[in-house]
């Protein structure tokens, strides 16, 4: 069955950097868009980034542009999630996902989301 596993989640100080893996497996996703989303207590899910698989468009929350950068391997059908200069707000649990071809919603797979802990 298709799956996502992220991992490398953790706690870090402020100003610290993690990096994020999401391991698929289960189906190719060749034409799909990959995102990352974070949902931090008592919030609702929120889009992180986003990257096309087959040709690397990338797009990012404005909360996160210039400090943090989803890329991919193909070859590894691994996406990755490098986060730098965190913060404590960026403390969420980190979903990985995917979009198929044509579909209007996120997501039509998540992964099992990895925890992230900013301290101050």
């Amino acid at each position: 069955q298709v799956q996502l596993v992220e991992s490398g989640g953790g706690l870090v100080q402020a100003g610290g950097s993690l990096r994020l893996s999401c391991a698929t497996s289960g189906r190719t996703f060749s034409g799909y868009t990959m995102g990352w989303f974070r949902q931090a207590p008592g919030k609702e899910r929120a889009f992180v980034a986003s990257i096309y698989w087959s040709g690397g468009g990338t797009g990012y929350a404005d909360s996160v542009k210039g400090r943090f950068t989803i890329s991919r391997d193909i070859a590894k059908k691994t996406v990755y999630l490098q986060m730098n200069s965190l913060k404590p707000e960026d403390t969420a649990i980190y979903y990985c996902a995917a979009r198929a071809p044509g579909s209007t919603r996120w997501a039509d797979y998540w992964g099992q989301g990895t925890q992230v802990t900013v301290s101050s």
